[in-house]
């Protein structure tokens, strides 16, 4: 997107970075899939570094006091990240963005190289809010205001205790948790942070002496393998992976408005900024600007804003007025609108009230008025509420989904990759048995795994060009979820599967996660995960969140052309995966001849009743890290326990 100078960060601006220099010009950028940011100033390449550094000493009043680098030198050596190194590596993929202007004149600081006395969270919250620079990840740096919200989130992605510069015990270095495909992973990197002229060119936080953000953002570009990579993504998908729950998208098409009117399909969820205003303190709720007004070009495109704060007021005529406090990344008030500073929307309440709510913007923020937010404004991301116990919350009933269930799956070609319900092969598709105990209301979602992390592809060499499949337009498949109710003991797939779902997404997406809610009474179902397209390979996460008692298992077809000794009856087979160990003195009571051998596991399972022969097959597989020479012999016995309980 491309911007007047004169609208960039005052440390963007050409008279502080070019000095003035005369040539400079935007760069307009756009991504079809993701947001960004602003537009940058291209910098003469005649420049040399310590000419554009020189130009580095004027500063913003709040600015801290900056430490020349070399002046102190650590007594002790300190962590340096040979996976995630202070180089081009680390910050370019393919130079396909505007970063790439800036290749010759970032330097890498440590936070005590850059001010005097770095912290890294503030005393005051509102000075650790995020502020976006150089990089276009405005999408990443809304997700993390959802972490201010909460300290039990903050404290799960960023986890305390760790020595920072004032402890003796400092190395630096420092352990983020990120959420990856079902699991937590620890990425742990050195405080080495990318500058301009001595301060941050990327993220920060409104006091620049606060680093909580920047190493954040230094540890998810580590994850997705530079910082080039953040360059325009979906606030969804960064919610997912800081708070490991689920995050929706409305179009504010779909919207409520105060007239209460909506343009949208029938029999879908409703959706109304009211609801926003319920929401406002338990969760964070983003919006985003996809193609610039006529009427309002200062929002930019492709951009992301975090919503503090909805008030409900009354005017004059006792009206109701639904006010919307919209935060900029940039760090700059924007907006033009009837509700500006000084506007002419303010005439229709109070002046105390005015005064009340003006005095409560914080640098970068301005209100906006429900009609006009749903005229400029494209799309709404709202994060499920996350408790401290780790249970979603649902938005619309506020019920605990305090039962959870994952299984990964995958679109195989020539096997599982069924594609849509418009193609004949769509049973094909994996397949899952969801069971309810009792009423429930369910939320299911599609998680893919990125195309590129299937391909194994390796980061290309700078400069070269980059691979279809690595742009972010390409990394996912179009995918949606169907639920259908079935008799657990008389499935007839061609039967059910043309028979209409009980649940559905509203149509194939390609979007990272796609997911869907509904309210389902006790029984089984099969739900179907599929791509639009068939013969399209992929994986996936399926995961089930319910307020009742849940169970999910795979549904696996017996694969034809098998061995003699492995040959399965055809048909659809249920797979239950059961864990048990051996504990000396405890569970490890060895063998029938053994008098202790009843310590042994005991792991039941039944058999469906109902006519025609049941076959089971069951494997045990043995866990073990020794090599194959000193593995324990194993076995196992079926009984059939009698009417009073005993074997």
């Amino acid at each position: 997107m491309s911007h007047d100078p004169s609208e960039a960060p005052s440390w963007l601006q050409p008279g502080y970075l070019d000095n003035g220099a005369c040539g400079a010009r935007r760069v307009s950028t756009s991504r079809s899939r993701g947001l960004s940011c602003p537009g940058l100033q291209r910098r003469s390449r005649t420049r040399s570094r310590a000419a554009t550094e020189s130009t580095g000493s004027r500063w913003e009043p709040r600015a801290p006091k900056m430490r020349a680098v070399g002046a102190e030198t650590p007594a002790r050596e300190l962590f340096q990240d040979a996976a995630f190194p202070a180089s081009d590596s680390s910050l370019f993929f393919n130079l396909s963005t505007p970063l790439a202007q800036f290749r010759e004149d970032i330097t890498w600081r440590r936070p005590q190289e850059i001010c005097a006395t770095p912290q890294l969270f503030p005393d005051n919250p509102w000075e650790g809010q995020v502020k976006q620079g150089l990089l276009g990840d405005c999408w990443f740096l809304c997700a993390c205001a959802a972490l201010q919200k909460s300290q039990h989130l903050l404290d799960q992605v960023f986890p305390p205790g760790q020595p920072s510069w004032s402890d003796q015990k400092y190395q630096g270095f420092f352990t983020c948790r990120i959420w990856q495909f079902g699991h937590w992973e620890k990425v742990t990197i050195d405080d080495r942070l990318p500058c301009l002229a001595g301060r941050l060119c990327f993220s920060r936080c409104q006091r620049e002496d606060v680093f909580w953000l920047p190493l954040l953002e230094k540890a998810y570009a580590k994850v997705h393998g530079s910082y080039e990579h953040l360059w325009a993504g979906q606030v969804a998908d960064a919610l997912v992976d800081l708070t490991g729950s689920l995050a929706e998208r409305w179009s504010l098409k779909d919207i409520v408005g105060a007239s209460g009117q909506q343009d949208r399909p029938s029999g879908g969820e409703q959706r109304t900024c009211r609801q926003l205003l319920r929401l406002k303190d338990q969760c964070l709720i983003s919006c985003s600007v996809l193609s610039p007004r006529a009427g309002a070009r200062e929002l930019g495109e492709f951009h992301a804003f975090i919503i503090s704060d909805l008030r409900e007021l009354w005017s004059r005529t006792g009206q109701g007025i639904l006010l919307l406090r919209i935060h900029n990344p940039w760090g700059r008030r924007c907006w033009q609108g009837l509700w500006r500073e000084g506007g002419e929307g303010w005439n229709q309440v109070d002046p105390s009230k005015e005064s009340e709510l003006l005095a409560q913007l914080q640098e970068g923020e301005f209100w906006v008025e429900e009609e006009e937010f749903l005229r400029e404004f494209d799309e709404v991301t709202i994060g499920y509420p996350v408790t401290k116990a780790g249970h979603l919350q649902s938005l619309y009933t506020e019920k605990v989904l305090c039962h959870t269930r994952a299984l990964p799956g995958a679109w195989v070609i020539g096997q599982s990759a069924g594609g849509c319900r418009n193609n004949s092969c769509f049973p094909c598709n994996p397949k899952f048995w969801l069971r309810l105990l009792e009423p429930s209301e369910v939320c299911a979602a599609v998680l893919q795994r990125p195309r590129r992390c299937l391909l194994g592809q390796t980061r290309s060499l700078l400069g070269a060009s980059p691979a279809p499949e690595n742009l972010p337009s390409k990394d996912y498949q179009a995918v949606g979820l169907h639920i259908w109710k079935v008799e657990k003991r008389k499935v007839s797939l061609p039967r059910v599967l043309s028979a209409p779902p009980v649940a559905g997404t509203a149509c194939h997406a390609y979007d990272r996660e796609v997911h869907l809610r509904c309210e389902l009474s006790p029984g089984y179902y099969l739900v179907v995960p599929s791509t639009f397209l068939k013969d399209v390979p992929g994986q996936f996460l399926l995961r089930v969140f319910s307020t009742g008692k849940i169970s999910l298992s795979a549904v696996r077809t017996a694969t034809k052309g098998a061995s003699p000794g492995t040959a399965l009856p055809a048909g659809e087979w249920e797979t239950v995966q059961l864990r048990g160990c051996w504990r000396a003195g405890q569970t490890a009571g060895g063998s029938r001849n053994f008098a202790s051998y009843p310590c042994n596991p005991c792991l039941p399972f039944s058999v469906p009743e109902g006519a025609g022969p049941r076959y089971i097959r069951i494997t045990l597989h043995q866990h073990c890290r020794l090599s194959d020479s000193q593995l324990h012999p194993i076995g196992f016995h079926i009984f059939q326990p009698t009417g009073q309980g005993t074997l």
